[in-house]
Order: structure tokens, then C-alpha cells, then sequence
């Protein structure tokens, strides 16, 4: 029977490093300890699960199209579950889109049919430190947040002096606050950490499922996504499809989204790419291989046949 799992809610403002944040905890996993992510995406295709580098002792599930706590009841409820019935972990991390509304979220998680399974700790709020620093308030959905008392995880400091470090922090008083790069956070430091006894015979996971089965089209499978706050635009390509990465980023340069995401396999390779509007969009090696996926979000809606036009001249055939 699945009973008091440690859950720990992570959220923050698109880009702030919530899955960053995530990377560097499943870095520091006892090797004993099975844990299990849940990821809200806002779009229709999800990318940070494919983002992530798990090992066998950690399950990653994701519900896509939109905000976790609007969706309550069914999506929610049924991916969680199988979840946690597949993974049947030690401990869960669950990541609400930075668009979403995460105190609701908590508050639904301690309610049926999740009262007694999970033992919600104290949110984590990850926060982009130079988009404070620029001036940058917290939206409402982060304000709410605050009555939980959250840890504060000044992210992506790397750029500033330990003066403004030090500035940005004493703000935050008297909530428990720390500054990160790349977001470190030693393992102990999490809200409510406790250690897992090790059990004598873990319980071995079975695979990561696959993605889902979907025939080789001519074109992309394409998803849009309309919520109030944004507009989001996915598209999925089997493995076999590759790109030109010049032309994919004079493409992506041409736009105004607000937020991109992809893993494409380009001539060169596989690669992933994840950036905020006006920062510079960066390809990293990726270990990703069963299929190529690229998600922009836009703050209004866009001509879809367009995108998809235009996104077309970066494909190699």
C-alpha cells in the first residue's frame, strides 16, 4: 500500500530553472532510493521529461496541456496515479508549469484521494535571480505561494557579484533562502528532507515506457494549446526526420515567443535547446533518440499554417 511519501512541490516562473532544479536532486538520489517525477507541461507534447537524465531506480510522467490545479479530477488524477502505482517510489517531485497556479495545487494534494499516500513538504519557489535583479515582481501565483512559507532558490547567480547576492537574499527575510547556480541545491537542504532507510531487496522499476505509438506522417503531428495566460504551439517528427541547425535557429531567431523548447536530430547529431525570450538559444547534446520535438510558447495566439510552413524549410528530406 503506498502511504506518507515524501512529496515535494517545485515551482517558479517559466525559465527560472525548475527543471534544472530537478537534474541536480536526481544527480544526488541514493542509489537506494526509488524516486518518481511528475511534470506539468503547458503545451500538448511534453519536452522536460525527455530534458532529464534518469536512472533505473526513477520514473518521470508528464500531463501535458496545461496548468495542473485547472485540470483537477481526471488528467490529473489518473497520471499521478499511474505514477505512483508503476514507480511506487520512495519519494515524488512534481513540477507545475510556471504558468499554472501551484498553491492550489498544493492544497488539492493534500486532499482525497491523496490524503495519507502524500506527506507534502514545503514548496521550493525557484526564482531567476537577474530578472529580480532587473526589476522583475513575482506574479500573483508566486505572491500566493509565499503564505507556505517556501524555500527561496535564487537561481542562475553565476552573473552577479556577491554583493547583489547578498542584497537579493536579505529581501527575502525571514524566509529560508538560497543562492544557486545551475540549481544546486545540496540534497539536505530540501524542505522536509529525511533520508530513506535502505531496504534490504529494492524493488526493481520496471522500463521507462516508450512514447507513444504514432504512425510516420508526412507531416508533423502538431498540437496548439490556448489558455488565458499564453499560447502554445508543439510539433513531433519520428526519430528518422532531421533538421538543419542554421536554418532552425535563423527560424527561431525570426519569432516572438516567450518561451522555446526542443530535441531535434540534426545532421550533426541530437541536440536540445531550452530558452526564455531574449536570452541566447543554446544547442547541447542530447541523449534523447526516440523522437524530435519542438514547442514554442507565444503570449497570443499565432497563424499555425504559417509556423508550420516555415518550420518546414528546416527539414532535411
Amino acid at each position: 500500500m503506498l502511504y506518507d511519501i515524501p512529496t515535494h512541490l517545485i515551482a517558479g516562473s517559466l525559465g527560472a530553472g525548475k527543471t534544472s532544479f530537478i537534474q541536480a536532486l536526481l544527480k544526488q538520489k541514493p542509489a537506494s532510493e526509488r524516486w518518481a517525477v511528475c511534470i506539468n507541461e503547458f503545451g500538448q507534447l511534453g519536452l522536460d521529461a525527455a530534458l532529464l537524465h534518469v536512472d533505473a531506480q526513477t520514473q518521470v510522467a508528464e500531463i501535458a496541456g496545461g496548468c495542473l490545479c485547472c485540470i483537477q479530477g481526471i488528467p490529473f488524477q489518473i497520471g499521478l496515479n499511474r505514477l505512483l502505482r508503476r514507480a511506487r517510489p520512495d519519494r515524488l517531485l512534481i513540477e507545475p508549469s510556471g504558468l499554472g497556479h501551484p498553491l492550489s495545487l498544493y492544497q488539492q494534494l493534500q486532499q482525497t484521494p491523496w490524503r495519507g499516500m502524500l506527506r507534502v513538504l514545503p514548496p521550493v519557489l525557484v526564482l531567476d535571480a537577474p530578472a529580480l535583479m532587473a526589476g522583475q515582481a513575482l506574479s500573483p501565483e508566486q505572491q500566493a505561494l509565499l503564505a507556505l512559507n517556501p524555500l527561496i532558490l535564487l537561481n542562475k547567480t553565476e552573473g552577479l557579484s556577491e554583493l547583489q547576492i547578498q542584497n537579493l537574499s536579505q529581501g527575502w527575510s525571514p524566509l529560508e533562502c538560497y543562492a544557486t547556480r545551475h540549481g544546486y541545491l545540496p540534497l539536505e537542504k530540501l524542505p522536509g528532507f529525511q533520508p530513506i532507510p535502505a531496504q534490504s531487496a529494492p524493488m526493481a522499476l520496471d522500463a521507462a515506457p516508450k512514447a507513444c505509438p504514432w504512425q510516420r506522417l508526412e507531416a508533423a503531428e502538431c498540437h496548439t494549446q490556448q489558455q488565458e495566460s499564453a499560447w502554445s504551439i508543439s510539433w513531433r517528427w519520428p526519430a528518422a526526420q532531421q533538421f538543419d541547425l542554421q536554418r532552425l535557429q535563423h527560424w527561431l531567431k525570426s519569432l516572438p515567443w516567450m518561451r522555446a523548447k526542443l530535441i531535434v536530430h540534426s545532421l550533426e547529431g541530437w541536440y536540445s535547446a531550452n530558452a526564455l525570450a531574449g536570452s541566447r538559444l543554446s544547442f547541447q547534446a542530447s541523449e534523447w533518440r526516440r523522437d524530435s520535438r519542438i514547442e514554442l510558447i507565444f503570449a497570443q495566439a499565432q497563424d499555425q499554417a504559417l509556423l508550420s510552413q516555415t518550420l518546414e524549410a528546416c527539414c532535411r528530406f
